[in-house]
């Protein structure tokens, strides 16, 4: 899907500083749930990681459709980017899991480095998960933009 925001610039200056993200998925009963996600926007696909055996897996093989939703810090102007759709599941994950932990954390902390070791040893255990949004929403007014809706 073509970027809507009348400047695609100005989601990619919102994205530039390291954001955590929504996951939103459909839980069996009514209620949905949210968790937070690591992802990375390459202007056309989310991609985001998480280990096969969790709970976010088997939700999304049960149900794929999804929110994302990435916004402001605190101190910031209140701005936010959605992406609406499908979420496919693939094997793999550790290169991208290994580019966010440079994104996200400081890489001089050994604790950091220690993490993603442990998940390079158990790289077969990750799966990538990519959204190809159907739609995006947003509000980005402190970057002069705004969504058309």
């Amino acid at each position: 899907m073509a970027n809507p925001f009348k400047d695609p610039e100005k989601l990619d200056i919102f994205l530039a500083t390291p954001r955590l993200a929504i996951l939103m998925m459909n839980r069996e009963d009514p209620a949905p749930i949210g968790v937070p996600v690591w992802f990375e926007w390459n202007g056309t696909t989310v991609e985001m990681f998480a280990e096969k055996a969790s709970p976010k897996i088997a939700r999304l093989e049960r149900d794929p459709n999804v929110s994302v939703l990435a916004t402001n810090a605190i101190g910031e102007a209140e701005a936010w980017v959605a992406w609406d759709g499908t979420v496919s599941i693939s094997p793999g994950g550790i290169e991208l899991a290994e580019r966010l932990a440079e994104r996200y954390w400081d890489m001089s902390v050994p604790d950091y480095q220690a993490v993603v070791d442990l998940w390079r040893q158990g790289a077969d255990v990750l799966c990538q998960l990519s959204l190809t949004p159907s739609r995006i929403r947003g509000n980005l007014p402190s970057y002069e933009d705004v969504l058309e809706l």
